[in-house]
């Protein structure tokens, strides 16, 4: 993975990634939704919607938000809206056995991530400034980008960095190997990342049969 020294210096972008494979991609079990609904049970007892905002953390990717143009309290980063949902009792998408996985260990770390099937990845990953190319979000809507901070491969952006991935790249039933990311920007110490990126491997294992090519630090 290789991260612009531009945006690492002026953000501070890190990220930890996962290399999974020997995946079976189905429907969550029956197991795993029972655990789901003990975190989140977990999630309603140490936050509220009050006292998210102010979370260090969600703090964290409000600020990054602002930084680039955004508003958060109009596009919420992804794992503080998985959170909210949470907490209002809404329920969470239910994609399958990874996409589910890696979202409630984004509400547990309050870090937002994405996977991408690795079948799809042609060469180096990178974390880059965008160049007008064309981008398709998952959900089919297409834009031309305007100098957006992206993750993309040699060929094609995977994602809007860290908010929005792309239809192509998206977890299937025929995916057999991914790659998950765990995006930081400033604020998030780096020893959290990586033992976010320790949890989320805990849970995806526990859930999803796969084997992994490497362990966080």
């Amino acid at each position: 993975m290789h991260i612009s020294p531009e945006l690492k210096k002026r953000y501070g972008i890190a990220v930890e990634v996962l290399y999974l494979k020997d995946l079976e991609i189905k429907p969550a079990s029956e197991d795993f939704k029972k655990f789901r609904e003990k975190v989140f049970r977990e999630i309603r007892e140490k936050h509220t919607l009050e006292s998210l905002k102010d979370n260090p953390v969600v703090r964290a990717y409000r600020d990054f938000y602002w930084r680039i143009g955004i508003d958060p309290t109009k596009l919420r980063p992804a794992s503080e809206a998985l959170v909210r949902r949470i907490i209002a009792r809404k329920p969470l998408p239910e994609i399958n056995n990874l996409v589910d996985a890696y979202n409630l260990a984004s509400a547990l770390t309050l870090i937002p991530m994405g996977a991408y099937d690795a079948g799809k990845i042609i060469g180096e990953l990178r974390i880059r400034t965008s160049r007008g190319e064309r981008f398709t979000g998952i959900g089919g809507k297409e834009l031309v980008t305007r100098g957006e901070i992206v993750l993309s491969d040699s060929e094609k952006i995977l994602s809007i960095y860290p908010y929005r991935d792309a239809d192509a790249t998206k977890i299937t039933s025929s995916t057999k190997a991914a790659v998950v990311v765990l995006c930081g920007v400033r604020g998030i110490e780096r020893d959290y990342l990586r033992q976010s990126a320790h949890r989320t491997l805990e849970i995806i294992s526990r859930f999803v049969p796969c084997s992994y090519q490497n362990l966080p630090r």
